[in-house]
């Protein structure tokens, strides 16, 4: 049997932790920021854990994570 290969895109978007759970960035933070207010876009920062509903399918992606 070949093996699985990994879906490069989603290696670059997701890494899973060290207890199993996959951590992400945040999305629209990218551009269009002048009319984001300061707040929406201090929220916006940092790590956060992909929702429960998503695991299946981002570990599909990541077959040696």
């Amino acid at each position: 049997m070949p093996k699985m290969k990994t879906k490069r895109g989603a290696a670059k978007r997701f890494k899973v932790r060290a207890g199993g759970s996959i951590k992400r960035s945040q999305a629209f933070k990218r551009h269009i920021l002048t009319k984001k207010t300061t707040k929406n876009k201090r929220q916006l920062r940092g790590i956060i854990t992909v929702h429960p509903s998503d695991v299946m399918s981002v570990r599909t992606m990541l077959p040696y994570a």
